[in-house]
């Protein structure tokens, strides 16, 4: 069996069995900021798989979401319509929310592709591959020349998740 093999049945058996080290891992997730940038990517099969390498210019982001329905504000007085509700499935999966909001904080750089490595009860976290436009590394590498010069990828649908969410 080849290593990333290996490594990808130990995090699918991690995350079934939810043993303390997962648990742990989550909790600390929690208490980060919505959108932490951090040094590699938890899951590196995975991120290999969707265009991750370890070079100058690729940075990875843990980004955190609220699960569950959107939660509109309550009406202020006056007479309520019977169809008033409060909470309204999402347009976008949480994974593309993700995306976006990794695509917000890191203005210089272009979204990749995203994973999921985890839920709690009340957050979903995925993690983020971006690639820093200006960076001459990337502008030369020709896999990374086309990604980097379309502006705005996570908000057009043009990432994985968000080419399934468009096709809807």
């Amino acid at each position: 069996m080849g290593a990333y093999k290996n490594i990808r049945e130990t995090l699918i058996n991690e995350y079934k069995a939810r043993d303390d080290l997962y648990k742990s891992k989550i909790a600390e997730w929690s208490g980060d900021q919505t959108v932490a940038r951090i040094e590699k990517p938890s899951n590196i099969p995975r991120a290999r798989e969707l265009g991750y390498k370890a070079k100058e210019g690729i940075l990875v982001v843990r980004v955190k979401v609220v699960k569950g329905k959107r939660k509109r504000p309550k009406a202020d007085g006056g007479r309520k319509p019977s169809k008033a509700g409060r909470f309204y499935a999402r347009a976008k999966s949480l994974q593309s929310i993700a995306e976006e909001r990794a695509a917000r904080k890191f203005t210089n750089c272009e979204v990749i592709n995203s994973y999921s490595v985890g839920q709690s009860g009340t957050h979903s976290f995925y993690e983020v591959i971006l690639a820093d436009r200006q960076n001459p590394a990337l502008r030369k590498d020709k896999e990374y020349r086309n990604l980097v010069s379309k502006r705005g990828r996570a908000f057009r649908g043009m990432t994985s998740s968000g080419r399934k969410h468009a096709q809807k």
